[in-house]
């Protein structure tokens, strides 16, 4: 496991690794995967490229998982991605918003697309034309395709964590521990 989890850090981050001290370490996320070494090393590889080396801010990364947490209910991925969120300048206002999706006030119209993407993505596995057109205006092929690999990344965990029954872990008892529901 321990190659498994290096595997995890790019050679060339763009975005900072943040410190493990004091932050939530998803052991109960990583004993699930530690059942299958070579298939978490390989994903870590490929996640490691969309938490630390994507062209996507983090901000803009964070929307998208937690809208793909929020879309398919894995309360797991919720709470280990709220830390993120905050982490990556999300207020608690924003994150509760990522519920309602892009028709929630509030949204640059940036932001709205990216929602509407993840939407979009889930249900049918492609984009719309707006929306495609709405994202090129600002994100070049590169950023397109980390859109998209980080919503499959992200809901094929979520389909993980959700067969498995993955608790969550007791260190985020002070996070949003589920996912809100819309009102």
């Amino acid at each position: 496991m321990r190659s498994a989890l290096a595997a995890m850090r790019p050679p060339a981050p763009r975005h900072p690794l943040a410190s493990q001290e004091g932050r939530p370490k998803a052991l109960n996320a990583l004993g699930t995967l530690a059942y299958h070494p070579a298939l978490t090393e390989a994903f870590n590889t490929f996640n490691g490229h969309i938490l630390f080396a994507s062209s996507l801010s983090p901000r803009e990364r964070e929307l998208v998982v937690l809208r793909v947490a929020c879309l398919r209910r894995c309360d797991y991925e919720w709470a280990q991605h709220t830390v993120l969120a905050h982490d990556a300048g999300l207020t608690v206002d924003e994150i509760k918003r990522v519920v309602v999706g892009g028709e929630a006030d509030g949204w640059s119209e940036l932001e709205q697309a990216l929602l509407r993407a993840v939407d979009e993505l889930v249900e049918e596995a492609t984009l719309s034309d707006q929306t495609w057109s709405t994202l090129t205006r600002a994100f070049d092929e590169k950023q397109m395709l980390d859109l998209v690999f980080t919503v499959g990344a992200y809901d094929a965990l979520a389909m993980a964590f959700r067969s498995f029954d993955v608790a969550i872990d007791p260190d985020l008892a002070d996070h949003e521990l589920r996912v809100p529901r819309e009102p």
